[in-house]
């Protein structure tokens, strides 16, 4: 036991959980066709296709540049939101999926944050960059992954400062 307290201490103290702060300008969109550009153009109907941006007419698969399906943030069975939602309990212990939480998708500049690099934002929670945007650019940018277009939407563009791990 003192080995293991001894080893956290001296991984926060050499600076390989860094944390810090920053203020950033977040955005939030979702898989829908006015978030994401794409439309189902005749007589290729079946496919997604973009219809703006440098990817122009390629097929618009739904995933992000790193592969992933975009999701949005989740705090699993044992939560704040648990306690705040309690008619949310039932359907989190029958159903396995909802025991556990899991990170939402953050839309970043590459140039400034490497893929998979964890990011806690007020209202949202945490994200993980998992994606890259045509016109995200700089280092106070981010997109934030919604399943509806109404979330999205009430989301809008604010300014949060966010805790980058």
């Amino acid at each position: 036991m003192r080995f293991l307290l001894v080893l956290v201490l001296l991984s926060l103290l050499s600076g390989c959980a860094s944390v810090r702060q920053q203020e950033f300008l977040a955005t939030g969109y979702c898989d829908c066709s006015s978030c994401c550009a794409w439309s189902r153009d005749f007589p290729d109907f079946w496919n997604r296709h973009f219809n703006a941006g440098p990817n122009k007419g390629d097929v618009y698969t739904g995933l992000t540049a790193s592969g992933t399906k975009p999701r949005q943030p989740y705090d699993g069975l044992i939560s704040v939101d648990t306690l705040s939602h309690p008619w949310t309990l039932p359907h989190r212990l029958i159903l396995p999926w909802f025991w556990f939480s899991h990170d939402g998708t953050i839309a970043a500049d590459w140039k400034y944050y490497d893929p998979g690099t964890r990011i806690y934002l007020p209202g949202y929670g945490w994200g993980r960059v998992e994606d890259k945007g045509s016109a995200i650019q700089g280092e106070n940018r981010l997109d934030l992954f919604f399943y509806s277009h109404r979330r999205a939407l009430e989301w809008g563009r604010r300014t949060v400062t966010g805790t980058i791990e």
